[in-house]
């Protein structure tokens, strides 16, 4: 049995194998991110003569095309929090040496020290799913921070726009500003301007809002210079332009998902955008050994300290991906509206003193256990067997 350590870096890739008596056989060696270097570890993979076990510390997206080159050419291969590799490294040696030689050498030698659980088949979905989720997220920022600068115009502008809608951009607010823009033509607005605004609010917006809101473009104190209504133009098209990616990228996300067909998905209040987090952040669930793990891996685990008599227990120690953090806090939020076994749970916690986020967080960490046993056992959600 071999195993076989890869240090993934932007350019080039660092490769040592050690066998199961420990035994270097091939010394840490590098080869390029392209096609030749890729075929030169093949044909050192094929070269061995036993079982092979392939470890590569979780690196982004620099190790993606590496991963499905190993799928495509029938190799198997296991993850590694790169954490778990640094603390490996520290309890071998107390010398501050780092290279990239080293740490092939040292993923090896840690692959001798677990499980080996390589990735499942559904390696390309999963991580087109992890790349389309953090692209969402990334789009979905982009626009916060157009609706930011379409505020600070409003500031000079028409000050008394945002607050008649409540402080937000709604889309009734959206088509006055892309549709009329200055307060004088706000002012100027017909019983014909009405009727669109009237549907696209579904009769939410009535005539006396549209009278207010007449009356303040008439009087207000903004000024209305070309410059920032053009700047205004520009950025409720970038705002709009955003707005149609982001359905674009929902859609894919949403196909995805549904091939899956995750049953934690059967949890009332889990949606698809939540399920494509969740299974995006901690791609196959059955190489987790416990919940426990689980929780550790979200960084929604408690630190805990103990030194001669004296123990105690810390907040959580936030490690791992923020994206599937909030995702999971999200979904504890929603299962206590749609699922009374999670409501009750969510109570009691509340009734024994502990506030809100505290109480939220301990049902965050029994929805994970349930999806745990959902995904791993490939059942469909029963809350009567819920504990």
């Amino acid at each position: 049995m071999y195993f076989v350590g890869i240090d993934i870096s932007k350019f080039k890739h660092d490769c040592a194998i050690v066998d199961e008596l420990g035994d270097v056989i091939t010394p840490s060696w590098s080869f390029q991110n392209d096609y030749e270097g890729f075929s030169l570890l093949r044909e050192l993979l094929g070269a061995l003569d036993g079982e092979k076990k392939i470890g590569l510390e979780s690196t982004g997206h620099y190790g993606q095309n590496l991963k499905l080159f190993l799928e495509n050419n029938g190799f198997s291969f296991m993850e590694f929090n790169p954490l778990l590799i640094n603390r490996f490294v520290r309890s071998k040696s107390l010398r501050k040496t780092k290279t990239d030689s080293i740490d092939a050498l040292m993923i090896a030698q840690y692959m001798m020290t677990v499980e080996y659980k390589p990735y499942p088949p559904s390696f390309y979905t999963l991580e087109k799913l992890k790349s389309l989720t953090r692209f969402r997220d990334s789009l979905i920022r982009q626009r916060s921070r157009q609706m930011v600068e379409l505020t600070n115009i409003l500031d000079k502008v028409f000050p008394e726009f945002k607050p008649f809608f409540k402080g937000r951009f709604s889309a009734t607010a959206l088509y006055i500003l892309s549709h009329y823009a200055s307060p004088e033509k706000i002012s100027n607005m017909n019983s014909k301007s009405y009727e669109p605004l009237q549907r696209l609010s579904r009769g939410r917006f009535s005539m006396v809002d549209f009278v207010e809101l007449k009356t303040l473009a008439r009087n207000t104190v903004g000024s209305a210079h070309d410059y920032l209504l053009q700047e205004m133009e520009i950025t409720i098209d970038i705002y709009d332009q955003l707005q149609s990616k982001v359905e674009e990228i929902e859609l894919q996300i949403n196909d995805c998902v549904l091939g899956l067909a995750p049953p934690m998905l059967t949890i009332p209040g889990i949606g698809v955008a939540s399920a494509a987090v969740i299974l995006a952040e901690f791609g196959d669930l059955s190489k987790f050994s416990s919940p426990s793990k689980l929780l550790s891996f979200a960084g929604l685990e408690p630190g805990y300290f103990q030194s001669g008599i004296s123990e105690s227990t810390g907040k959580m120690v936030k490690h791992g991906s923020s994206h599937l953090r909030y995702a999971i806090m999200n979904c504890a939020q929603t299962v206590i509206n749609n699922e009374p076994t999670f409501a009750a749970y969510y109570a009691k916690k509340c009734a024994e003193g502990k506030e809100h986020r505290v109480a939220l967080t301990h049902v965050a960490k029994k929805l994970l256990r349930v999806i745990y046993t959902l995904q791993t056992k490939d059942l469909s959600y029963n809350p009567d067997l819920v504990r």
